[in-house]
């Protein structure tokens, strides 16, 4: 039965819908602008945890099916070779980039200045602080350049509020407040806390309750 309904779950969205905004309204508009081809680059910085990933995956999924697209996580992947100069480059966590793959990106970046294609990236510090090449950090700041914001407690708390509805279950507040106050704070920690809370209360047959998420923390 728990083997059947881990199959079945849900995966959970990365879509513009599932993010609380917080104090970041206007990078939202503009991501909006960069799917739609109104924004050609953009780069995204902010602290580990603070969506940057969400982001770039739901601009990923806005861009209009027939336009090439390339994401790619420096942290787990390498960039292609070669990409088409219309297509659109979304490249995550671009400080873990090798010398190689520096050049490779430059070299992209370029295609892509030349053929009209677009560019959204992100790293855990503005442009010119990263450890990168000097011209791959100019290139970084080619078009507009935004912060990502960290969530306030309540925005947090909304933000877990809504993914457990996207899950398919009700958070109580109280309990949302008891997640942010005994595990890590960060969103990608809590989102997954709540994937192994509703895995518990469905293979389980119980309601999500304090005692329910009390295993879960303990278990995980």
């Amino acid at each position: 039965m728990k083997q059947l309904i881990l199959d079945f779950l849900p995966p959970a969205p990365r879509t513009f819908d599932d993010f609380v905004r917080g104090d970041n309204a206007e990078l939202l508009f503009q991501l909006g602008e960069w799917a739609q081809g109104e924004v050609r680059a953009l780069y995204i910085w902010g602290e580990s945890g603070a969506g940057k990933s969400h982001l770039l995956s739901a601009s990923e999924a806005r861009l209009e099916a027939a336009l090439p697209s390339y994401y790619i996580n420096a942290r787990q992947s390498m960039l292609p070779q070669q990409i088409e100069g219309n297509a659109a480059l979304l490249v995550d966590n671009v400080e873990y980039l090798d010398a190689e793959q520096q050049i490779t990106l430059f070299d992209h970046y370029n295609t892509l200045r030349e053929g009209g294609g677009r560019i959204l990236a992100s790293g855990n510090l503005p442009p010119m602080l990263l450890a990168l090449r000097d011209d791959l950090r100019t290139r970084l700041g080619w078009g507009l350049v935004y912060q990502l914001k960290s969530l306030s407690d309540d925005d947090k708390i909304a933000a877990l509020l809504r993914r457990a509805r996207h899950l398919g279950f009700e958070l109580h507040r109280e309990l949302a407040e008891y997640l942010l106050h005994h595990a890590s704070r960060d969103l990608p920690n809590l989102y997954q806390l709540l994937e192994e809370i509703n895995t518990a209360s469905l293979s389980r047959q119980r309601a999500v309750t304090l005692g329910l998420i009390r295993e879960t923390l303990k278990s995980s």
